[in-house]
């Protein structure tokens, strides 16, 4: 595999992992009425992120490895 697709891999699920993790964390939408707080988040799209992020993690070292 070429080494600059592999480090491109590797930025873009860094990139990817990061932003999924970050979401998660994050609350997307919250509603405050006095004392009483309420939040709601759907992680289904964080999930898929991190997923795809180590995918390409995993990708650009094991393809380096196996398709020179």
């Amino acid at each position: 595999m070429n080494k600059t697709l592999k480090s491109i891999l590797l930025v873009v699920g860094l990139v990817l992992l990061i932003y999924g993790v970050y979401t998660v964390f994050a609350p997307e939408a919250s509603l405050s009425i006095g004392s009483l707080d309420i939040t709601t988040q759907d992680n289904t799209n964080s999930y898929i992120m991190i997923g795809l992020g180590l995918a390409s993690i995993l990708i650009s070292f094991i393809g380096g490895k196996y398709l020179n």
